[in-house]
């Protein structure tokens, strides 16, 4: 069965951090990418790892946070530095068999696998 749970979510303050895991069971994905959802607006795709660890960003976040993974725990992350009240959202993380890259990685309709999502709000 295969599970995605997201945790660390909160609020902060703008210019502060929150780190977000996301803890997978069930398999051990390809790909995983974190996603998020602001009342009103689309699902945006913020970051994506390959499998041995490369990294795309949208250009939104790229040089403020940070995607990682550790493979012997099925653990998922996300650093946020330097947050912004646009960063307010709630933040999902998802997961594909596929080896993706590039930009299309960070399209939500290639995902099957979701978490329920952990809510992020800065002020």
């Amino acid at each position: 069965h295969v599970q995605l749970v997201e945790s660390g979510g909160g609020s902060a303050l703008a210019g502060g951090s929150v780190r977000l895991s996301c803890a997978a069971s069930g398999y051990t994905f390809n790909t995983y990418s974190w996603f998020r959802q602001a009342p009103g607006r689309e699902r945006e795709g913020v970051a994506v790892i390959g499998s041995v660890g490369g990294a795309r960003y949208a250009d939104s976040v790229n040089g403020r946070f940070a995607i990682s993974r550790d493979n012997a725990e099925n653990f998922l992350y996300l650093q946020m530095n330097s947050l912004q009240p646009d960063d307010t959202a709630m933040y999902y993380c998802a997961a594909s068999h596929y080896p993706y890259g590039g930009v299309i990685a960070l399209t939500a309709t290639l995902y099957r696998y979701w978490g329920q999502g952990t809510q992020v709000t800065v002020s």
